[in-house]
């Protein structure tokens, strides 16, 4: 579907962002590994949180949605089915599939769109040194499992992502027997330690040495504890918001923490220094628009900011330095590669180069052309953001898209755009 950005060139007001999908996610899964009744609240039903929670209800909770921001779930891994669809999540498949792999009955895991083009092999042989038997579809979904999952001795290679040690860790408290987990190449470790942050919530010890992501030890027969717990705003989704205000106007996004575990609160080290305005406050966050000069940054260990770099970088007089690049040929879509062509398409040159792990952006004023999200949620975003550049619409296919992480994104910016005229 082709839709237009509305037109609108200032934005003004205040948002809430809605809640980390990272955080309730890992909420979910070790809420259906609590015997007993957990309370979620401040919960965003974007796609990939919905599939979540189909997720562990086929894997034995029962989730009663108490309203749109709060669910209840009770917990108990007992199966009830045979195959689990995780939708286009990624993390859903790597935080499911060893938590899967806790019971002795088999179950394929698989998934739908672009997730079927992601990954998966980092998963097979960890696995199976955990005595679990695995069939996979050549590293990609479909995956069968079938434990049970006995602990023991494993090493993972972490240099693609973090999102299987996650599983793992949620996993292998579960487990007969300790565990020790060797990682290799750790990155997105911000990612690791909300994991571990979670599993603290809901009463499970990992042990480790704080900083050092290379081996965590792991007691078997833990049990997880039933919380009432609220999830915090995402930093993911609110990065776009800031880097629109800071292209665009001025906006309060409240419910954000600068001690927040996520790895996207590097965005306020870019928005530094690129030369916007940024209050930092106890629970918000004001943005503003300057005069916006090139920067560089490191966003190996927050990947996910790439395309609200690349927004913010086309803003800003010079060549912007972006590192980390590599990590975005996992995603939903090849990301460097579709952010430099469909940036392109707007006048804005990208220029990529995967021996020095670098991309470089070349600000200057866009122009209106038909683009496309590539179904990719944070593209449509960013994207959207750089319209509000433009004196013309934006056509951008697709941009339904973004409901995989914030189905309201189109929704807020309008109404922040109206705010500002």
């Amino acid at each position: 579907m082709d839709s237009s950005v509305p037109l609108g060139k200032r934005l003004r007001g205040s948002i809430t962002p809605p809640c980390s999908k990272s955080y309730a996610q890992r909420a979910l899964a070790a809420a259906l590994l609590a015997e007993g009744r957990s309370t979620l609240r401040g919960i965003e039903l974007c796609r990939d949180t919905r599939s979540a929670i189909e997720a562990i209800c086929a894997l034995g909770a029962n989730v009663e949605i108490i309203n749109e921001n709060t669910l209840v779930v009770d917990g108990g891994l007992k199966p009830r089915a045979e195959r689990l669809n995780v939708g286009e999540s990624g993390l859903a498949a790597r935080l499911f599939t060893p938590i899967a792999a806790l019971q002795s009955s088999s179950m394929v895991i698989d998934g739908e769109g672009t997730l079927l083009h992601r990954p998966m092999s980092m998963m097979v042989e960890p696995l199976k040194e955990l005595g679990v038997e695995v069939r996979d579809g050549g590293g990609r979904l479909p995956i069968e499992v079938c434990g049970p999952m006995r602990g023991g001795r494993v090493t993972v290679d972490g240099r693609m992502s973090s999102q299987f040690v996650t599983g793992l860790l949620i996993a292998l408290p579960m487990a007969l027997r300790d565990t020790t987990i060797e990682v290799e190449g750790a990155v997105s470790t911000p990612y690791i330690d909300m994991t571990l942050d979670t599993l603290k919530r809901f009463g499970v010890e990992v042990l480790y040495h704080e900083g050092d992501y290379t081996q965590f030890y792991i007691e078997g027969g833990q049990r997880y504890q039933p919380v009432d717990y609220t999830i915090e705003s995402d930093w993911s989704a609110a990065a776009m918001i800031m880097v629109a205000a800071a292209i665009a106007g001025e906006v309060t996004l409240h419910n954000l923490s600068m001690l927040s575990r996520q790895a996207d609160t590097a965005i306020c080290r870019a928005l530094e220094r690129v030369g916007a305005s940024i209050v930092i406050e106890e629970d918000s966050i004001t943005v503003a628009h300057r005069n916006l000069r090139a920067f560089t940054f490191d966003a190996t260990q927050c990947p996910d900011l790439f395309p609200a770099l690349v927004a913010l970088a086309a803003a800003a007089e010079g060549v912007s330095t972006l590192y980390g690049i590599k990590r975005l040929r996992g995603k939903e879509s090849d990301r460097g590669e579709v952010l430099r062509e469909e940036y392109e398409k707007l006048g804005i040159d990208i220029e990529l180069d995967y021996d020095e792990d670098v991309m470089r952006v070349v600000g200057g004023k866009p122009h209106a052309a038909a683009v496309d999200s590539h179904d990719d949620h944070r593209i449509a975003m960013s994207l959207a953001v750089t319209s509000l550049r433009l004196d013309e619409e934006l056509q951008i296919k697709n941009r339904a898209c973004v409901a995989k992480s914030y189905p309201t994104f189109f929704e807020d910016l309008e109404s922040l755009q109206s705010q500002g005229e």
